[in-house]
């Protein structure tokens, strides 16, 4: 939302954000908007003018706040690239990632293994995960940026048409052309962060991450550069 103003607090000190200035990213044609961010002594824990979580998510924005907050974002938007976004990520894909966390009874070991989100995980309920999952998708997702202009044609022709040869079929296909994805099927992988996007294909080609069989048999067709244009690619798309 243009020109909406934003206060964040950082160890009592008042820092202010101007958000979303000239907002919208147009990299297809080489020029993206301008974002400011203006504060005080770093990052600190934001709450939006939006208000505070609504009822409808039940605890989900408490949890989201105590838990969640510090690596992701308070509204899902995180700033270290490490850690995925969460905004406006479809809620039965977020879920089911808190799911995979965790070790089903009877397994020897989660579906989805990281041993921080295992901690948290583990501490919450199914109702808890469904209302975490539901708070993060109602949230704004900040629009990413493609970094690497040498690279956008291969991520563009990877993404929206695949690599026939090698097999690899569109990711447009299930992402959808704009990479919000399709609810309840595939997750939004537009604008989400470029390091991030690289490391999950990497870790599904290795397989390090197995939660996902066509993943695994896509991934394993890509060679590094291909990961490193198609995630960068994907960073820029909204």
């Amino acid at each position: 939302m243009p020109g909406l103003w934003r206060y964040c607090v950082h160890a009592g000190v008042l820092a202010v954000l101007f958000s979303d200035f000239l907002g919208g990213c147009g990299y297809a044609t080489g020029g993206c908007g301008v974002r400011f961010v203006f504060s005080g002594l770093g990052r600190g824990v934001c709450t939006s003018t939006f208000g505070k979580p609504a009822s409808r998510f039940g605890q989900g924005g408490q949890i989201a706040s105590a838990q969640c907050a510090a690596c992701h974002g308070a509204e899902g938007n995180s700033a270290a690239p490490t850690y995925p976004k969460l905004a406006g990520q479809h809620a039965d894909y977020l879920y089911k990632q808190l799911k995979n966390f965790k070790i089903a009874e009877g397994a020897d070991k989660a579906l989805r293994e990281n041993a921080i989100m295992a901690g948290f995980a583990a501490g919450l309920s199914e109702q808890d995960m469904r209302n975490v999952a539901a708070y993060f998708a109602a949230q704004k997702t900040e629009p990413g940026f493609a970094g690497n202009k040498a690279t956008l044609a291969q991520g563009q022709a990877i993404y929206q048409g695949g690599i026939a040869e090698k097999g690899v079929p569109a990711c447009a296909a299930c992402h959808s052309p704009n990479g919000a994805g399709i609810p309840a099927q595939y997750p939004r992988l537009g604008g989400q962060h470029a390091e991030y996007t690289s490391a999950q294909l990497t870790a599904f080609r290795e397989g390090l991450r197995t939660n996902s069989e066509p993943m695994i048999t896509i991934t394993s067709r890509l060679s590094d550069a291909e990961i490193k244009a198609l995630a960068d690619y994907i960073a820029g798309l909204h």
